[in-house]
């Protein structure tokens, strides 16, 4: 029975998940907490020093503004890119009756019935979409700084320093929650071949991503005059 094939499905899958959110989670409330231990912590705090530099000396730098924004977005281009297209060729195999499945049924753990390919195949689609779209939005946002940032500053005016840092943030936090769907998803491609390769795959995942996450500084974080609650 298909029920018997899929116990290793029902349990190393939803634990790859449940570790992958437990692990932002926690990641997030660092950001909120200890902004400086995280690299996205001290990235933002990094960009809004940035924002002001720009605006105080803008008919020196406009050129560099508008060339480190440009780079920004043809990164969340690419990731974008990298989503739809993959998309696509799932979709292919979803709309191929699933024959790519039969010569995998005997080197394969786990069940490989069509019900479960197509929950397989299916959760990975929709992760690859929503990364697809939260490139999308950030590119949206990136490119209005890009347009505001070289506008002339009126003291009146809400266009100021603030308001582009805000943007600018918006776009960064959609193009990192972008980046870790397309990341979490990736383990979730595997899961073509089994169950067991996900959980090992987000293990080393999660591994990866902490040392690359936070700051390891030997000595006591220097106290940054910055807005931690902002970030």
């Amino acid at each position: 029975m298909e029920w018997r094939q899929c116990y290793l499905d029902v349990i190393l899958v939803p634990l790859s998940i449940l570790l992958t959110i437990a692990y932002h989670c926690w990641l997030w409330l660092k950001v909120r907490t200890h902004p400086l231990t995280t690299i996205i912590g001290t990235n933002a705090a990094g960009r809004r020093f940035w924002v002001s530099d720009i605006i105080k000396d803008n008919e020196k730098k406009n050129i560099l503004a508008v060339q480190t924004l440009r780079n920004s977005i043809m990164g969340s281009t690419l990731m974008a890119t990298t989503s739809i297209l993959l998309c696509a060729g799932l979709a292919s195999v979803i709309s191929s009756t699933y024959s790519v499945k039969k010569p995998l049924d005997d080197s394969i753990f786990g069940a490989h019935g069509e019900v479960m390919v197509a929950i397989k195949y299916v959760t990975i689609l929709t992760i690859f979409l929503f990364s697809f779209l939260c490139h999308s939005l950030s590119i949206r946002f990136i490119n209005q700084v890009n347009i505001l940032i070289n506008t002339s500053q009126d003291p009146a005016s809400v266009v100021g320093p603030d308001y582009l840092s805000e943007l600018l943030e918006k776009g960064f936090i959609l193009n990192t929650v972008g980046n870790r769907l397309f990341y979490a998803a990736l383990p979730l491609l595997l899961w073509i071949f089994g169950p067991v390769l996900v959980f090992f795959c987000s293990v080393t995942m999660l591994s990866l991503l902490y040392n690359l996450d936070f700051v390891f500084r030997r000595n006591k974080p220097m106290e940054v005059g910055c807005d931690c609650e902002s970030v």
